[in-house]
């Protein structure tokens, strides 16, 4: 099993940046992908950004292709959500997931069901 605790939301202005962490317990991290999720208001939780174990693949959501970039310290158990040039549209709780599948097919990895370990998230606010 792996615990998660997201960290780095807060209040910024449009076009300001974030940088949101993920800590993970236990000592096979490195088997995990990780993915990053938000979940506005009234809406239901998207894919935001997902990040292969060993942190040699990564796939986004057109929404954010360009202006988030996730990585991972598998030294640290780690991961990150780097977001640059925010919009108001961004403005969501913001989860970490991680799954031991390996999501190879193109495609997968971006449906929350596909993730067996949630973080209990982190608020993100951008204001225009």
């Amino acid at each position: 099993q792996v615990q998660l605790v997201e960290s780095g939301g807060g209040l910024v202005q449009a076009g300001g940046s974030l940088r949101l962490s993920c800590a993970a317990s236990g000592r096979t991290f490195s088997s995990y992908a990780m993915g990053w999720f938000r979940q506005a208001p009234g809406k239901e939780r998207e894919f935001v950004a997902h990040i292969s174990a060993s942190g040699g693949s990564t796939r986004y959501a057109d929404s954010v292709k360009g202006r988030f970039t996730i990585s991972r310290d598998n030294a640290e158990n780690m991961v990150y959500l780097q977001m640059n040039s925010l919009k108001p549209e961004d403005t969501a709780v913001y989860y970490c997931a991680a799954d031991r599948a390996r999501f190879l097919l193109p495609g997968t990895g971006k449906r929350a069901d596909e993730y067996d370990y949630w973080g209990q998230g982190t608020q993100v606010t951008v204001s225009s």
